[in-house]
C-alpha cells in the first residue's frame, strides 16, 4: 500500500511538473540591444600638460573650482626663463632705433658734408675748366680739380651707402631684438598653465613645490553640466551601432533607474588591443548630480516591435526547433531577440501550447 501511495505521488509530481514546463506564445513589446559598459565623461574633458619642465610655484585654483577660458591654474618657477627675458629686454632696450638716433644723425651730417664738399668741388672745375679753354692754367691744375671733384663723388657716395648700410642694421637689430623679446615672453607663458575652457577644475593631483615634466598631468578640467557617455562596444557588434539610436543606461549610483540616452558619435577606429570601438551618447534627460569616471552599464537598442509574438529562449533548441504539447516538433523562424526571449515570425500561434525542451 505504501509503495502505491509513493507511485502515485511520483505521478503527481511528475504530473504537476509537466504543465509547469508548459506554455504558449505571449504577445508583447520586444527590442533588441547590444550590451555595452563604460565611463561618463565631462564634455570635453581634458588633462591639463605644461609645455615646460620645473617645480610648481603658485597653484590658482581649487578641486570643484570653476574657471574661464584662459584663467590661470598653477604656474611653474624657473629662475634660467626669467634672467633670459630680462636680457632680452636689455637687448631690445639696447638696440632700439630711437636710442640709435645719434648714429643715424651723424651718419646723415656726413652725407651732407660730403654733398656740399662735391657741389664746391664741382663748381672749382666748372670755373678750372673754362678758364682752361681760354688758355689761361694749366693741365695739371685742370686735372688736379678734376681729381679732387671725383673723390668728393666718391665720398659723397660711400656716405650714403654707409648711411643705408647703418640704417638697414639698426632697423635689423631692433627689430631682432623686439623679436627675440616677444620669443622671450611667449616662452615666460608657458610657465603658467591655464584653462583652455569654460568649465570646472575635477582634479589637481599635483602640489606646491613638486617637480613636474612635459609629460606630467597636471590638472583634468571639463564642462560643468554637460557631460559625454563613452562606451566600448565589440566589433562584431559595431555595425549594427550608428548615430540617432536610443540607449539605455543603469549606475550604481543611481540604483533601480534607467535613463535614455541617443548616440551621437561612432568613433571608425578600431582598439587594436580591446578590439573595441568608442560610440558616444548623450542624456536625453540627464540626472541632477553627475561626476566623470563614474561606470555605466547600457543597452543600445538596435531594433524595437511593440507586438510581436514572444517565446522565452529556453523553449527553443538551437533557437529554430519548439515542441508542441503533442510532442511534434516544429521549425520556426525568429525574428528580434533580447536575452530572455525570441519573436516568432511563423510555424505556430498564439494558441499553440509548447513543452519545454529537456535540459
Amino acid at each position: 500500500m505504501l509503495r502505491k501511495l509513493l507511485f502515485i505521488g511520483s505521478v503527481f509530481l511528475i504530473s504537476c511538473k509537466t504543465k509547469e514546463e508548459k506554455i504558449k506564445p505571449t504577445i508583447e513589446s520586444i527590442s533588441e540591444s547590444i550590451y555595452a559598459s563604460g565611463t561618463l565623461k565631462s564634455k570635453d574633458q581634458y588633462q591639463a600638460f605644461a609645455t615646460v619642465n620645473g617645480i610648481i610655484e603658485n597653484i590658482f585654483v581649487t578641486e570643484g573650482q570653476s574657471v574661464k577660458k584662459g584663467d590661470p591654474i598653477l604656474s611653474i618657477y624657473n629662475d634660467v626663463q626669467k634672467l633670459n627675458k630680462e636680457n632680452a629686454e636689455l637687448a631690445a632696450q639696447f638696440s632700439d632705433l630711437n636710442a640709435n638716433q645719434g648714429k643715424l644723425n651723424d651718419a646723415r651730417s656726413l652725407i651732407d658734408l660730403t654733398k656740399n664738399k662735391m657741389k664746391n668741388d664741382s663748381a672749382l672745375y666748372a670755373r678750372q675748366s673754362a678758364l682752361w679753354q681760354q688758355q689761361i692754367g694749366t693741365k695739371i691744375d685742370l686735372e688736379q680739380r678734376e681729381l679732387a671733384l671725383e673723390n668728393s663723388r666718391n665720398a659723397y657716395e660711400s656716405a650714403i651707402i654707409k648711411y643705408n648700410d647703418l640704417k638697414r642694421q639698426l632697423d635689423f637689430t631692433s627689430e631682432q631684438s623686439k623679436k627675440n623679446l616677444q620669443i622671450s615672453g611667449r616662452a615666460e607663458k608657458d610657465y603658467t598653465v591655464r584653462s583652455e575652457m569654460d568649465g570646472i577644475v575635477y582634479s589637481l593631483p599635483k602640489y606646491k613645490g613638486e617637480i613636474v615634466s612635459i609629460q606630467t598631468p597636471l590638472a583634468v578640467i571639463g564642462a560643468s553640466k554637460r557631460f559625454v557617455l563613452e562606451m566600448q562596444v565589440d566589433e562584431y557588434d559595431i555595425l549594427k551601432v550608428k548615430t540617432g539610436l536610443p540607449v539605455l543606461v543603469t549606475m550604481d549610483s543611481y540604483k533601480g533607474k534607467v535613463f535614455e540616452a541617443t548616440v551621437t558619435k561612432v568613433d571608425p577606429l578600431m582598439d587594436e588591443r580591446s578590439k573595441t570601438f568608442l560610440v558616444e551618447a548623450i542624456f536625453n534627460d540627464p540626472p541632477e548630480t553627475l561626476y566623470p569616471n563614474v561606470s555605466f552599464e547600457a543597452n543600445i537598442v538596435i531594433q524595437k516591435k511593440e507586438k510581436a509574438l514572444l517565446l522565452p529562449r529556453n523553449y527553443l533548441l538551437n533557437d529554430s526547433v519548439v515542441i508542441k504539447s503533442n510532442g511534434d516538433k516544429v521549425v520556426v523562424k525568429t525574428g528580434l531577440r533580447d536575452y530572455q526571449k525570441i519573436e516568432i515570425l511563423s510555424g505556430i500561434s498564439a494558441n499553440d501550447e509548447l513543452v519545454k525542451p529537456a535540459q
